[in-house]
């Protein structure tokens, strides 16, 4: 077996029952793997010196073919359902078998890296790829080892992905013939037949969700996070629309990263060395940062270039909605390396509230900080989606459902202690409407929003009196610097005070309904954060 690279001499692909293959390059540097995706037509460069690449028939994560291999280690652990789908393990030995066979005859890519910028919870990776370019992409988005650390690299989880392998549904247990599932026994993840990257960021991610919390007595966030100055950390959740990437990149802020942290005894941690960005409709006056991060050693997927140049024409969505680009975490300039800082003195959950109900900012107490965490909730606006003709209510728990082998309640509680250990705030801030709902209101300005943040953030709305909100119970600044004190309370903006009555009870209805799938499993100190509404379900 032809092998070339930096190899760890502790290590080997033997290990993984990988004994033939065409040629073995391990872990090349980003110039060499843009090479050897050009030579393999795998992709072209755009004028910034960024690779262009397509992810094929999938052009995003495909949720209903992401599977848990169900074990003893699992059975009693993970949240079974729609989210984690159990696999059986004999099937996912045969399965892993068959790719193995697969792989003698290709050239593969090995990347040695790890996750976790904390030195004590770091995951120590390999993976391997049938396609340079995904190589690149998990150079860019999981920490890099030093040319000395990887002589004697030790993994502890290994990710195979191979899109050209395509599963039989009828034998090897699918849904159909792209997979992803992950083996917490065997410590493997195994991709086929997609080639859409963030099928391994992803995986990777709900490795740590399990092993963190479960293991490690550390809380695992799907959320950005930034550092003061003065070393005051702040964490943003929510989910698509809600404005997280445009709050979290302040230029007078350090970043510690946008999507995926770690919360233990004394500090908040980057489980990556990249970011992984939506680039519909990016400019740089709306997202300089994102815009100058784009350069050589840097992907776009599923992009287009303006008509006889090697310009990204980023308004064009003939591929998909979803495209991104994934680059190393050092192309910010205002990140910090390593991408770790104290533990949290402010937390917010940003909400895009389309029915112009939720206060613009709002203090939460530890229950309905627990609660609206577990919540995770959005609404979507009509014509953001196919069939969305007015307002709808999205919840995600814990802003990131996709990514929980643990049930919603884990992470709430881990937060709820972390909160009154440390003293933490929790804000929820209302990206959305106000003067009423979408389509009869206005949005939200955002230097509104963001002189809230500040405010915050500065500690001067410690000392402001506060309202209580009738339906939510969350107390709501009646003053805050640079915003009109009519804005802070909802339902003075509305024309028809009892139309938002009305909105507003809706609204808490259907919190409630949604949480109740929640509350078998939840304490009574989650289910004291509820809003005030009777409801009956169904």
């Amino acid at each position: 077996m032809k092998e070339s690279g930096i190899k760890s001499g502790t290590v080997g692909l033997e290990s993984l029952g990988i004994k033939e293959a065409k040629e073995v390059l391990w872990n090349l540097t980003p110039a060499e793997l843009v090479e050897e995706a050009l030579k393999n037509g795998e992709g072209v460069l755009t004028d910034t010196g960024a690779l262009m690449c397509d992810t094929g028939k999938f052009t995003g994560r495909s949720p209903k073919d992401r599977f848990v291999v169900k074990d003893a280690k699992t059975e009693n652990t993970v949240w079974w359902g729609d989210i984690n789908i159990a696999f059986d393990p004999e099937k996912f030995d045969r399965l892993y078998d068959k790719m193995i066979d697969f792989l003698k005859d290709r050239r593969l890519y090995v990347r040695d890296a790890y996750a976790g910028a904390h030195p004590d919870y770091r995951l120590n990776l390999r993976i391997v790829n049938t396609q340079a370019w995904h190589n690149l992409f998990c150079n860019n988005m999981f920490l890099r080892l030093e040319k000395e650390e990887l002589k004697d690299h030790n993994p502890n989880f290994t990710i195979i992905c191979a899109p050209e392998f395509e599963a039989d549904p009828e034998v090897d247990g699918t849904r159909q013939s792209n997979f992803a599932i992950i083996n917490f026994t065997r410590n493997i993840i195994l991709i086929g037949g997609t080639g859409y990257a963030g099928e391994m960021k992803k995986g990777i991610f709900g490795v740590l969700n399990y092993i963190l919390p479960e293991e490690k007595n550390t809380l695992s966030m799907h959320c950005s996070a930034n550092v003061g100055k003065d070393g005051d950390t702040a964490i943003f959740f929510g989910l698509s629309g809600t404005g997280k990437t445009t709050l979290s990149a302040d230029p007078n802020r350090g970043l510690i990263g946008d999507d995926e942290h770690g919360w233990t005894t004394d500090s908040v941690f980057n489980f990556e060395g990249g970011c992984y960005a939506k680039v519909i409709d990016l400019t740089r006056e709306k997202e300089p940062q994102i815009w100058d991060a784009i350069k050589f050693g840097a992907i776009v997927e599923n992009t287009r270039f303006i008509e006889n140049t090697r310009t990204v024409d980023y308004t064009n969505n003939s591929v998909t909605e979803n495209t991104r680009t994934a680059y190393p975490i050092h192309h910010i300039d205002n990140a910090i390396e390593p991408s770790r800082a104290d533990i949290p003195k402010n937390i917010f959950f940003l909400t895009a509230d389309a029915f112009g109900v939720l206060p613009p900012i709002s203090k939460l107490n530890t229950s309905q900080a627990m609660y609206h965490f577990i919540s995770g909730y959005t609404a979507k606006v009509a014509g953001t989606e196919v069939g969305v003709t007015e307002p709808q209510t999205t919840f995600s728990a814990c802003f990131g459902a996709a990514f929980l082998p643990l049930h919603p309640t884990k992470y709430a509680e881990m937060l709820g202690q972390k909160m009154n250990e440390n003293n933490v705030n929790v804000w929820l801030v209302n990206t959305g409407w106000t003067g009423g709902p979408y389509g009869v209101g206005s949005r939200m300005k955002l230097p509104y929003t963001r002189a809230m943040i500040t405010a915050a953030l500065n500690g001067e709305l410690e000392n402001v009196e506060y309202t209580k909100h009738p339906v939510f119970g969350v107390e709501m600044p009646n003053t805050c610097p640079n915003v009109p004190d009519e804005v802070l309370n909802p339902r003075n903006t509305w024309a028809n005070k009892e139309q938002y009555d009305a909105k507003a009870t809706d609204l808490a209805a259907k919190f409630v309904k949604n949480f109740s799938k929640y509350a078998d499993f939840a304490s009574e100190d989650i289910m004291a954060g509820a809003p005030q509404v009777e409801v009956s379900i169904d």
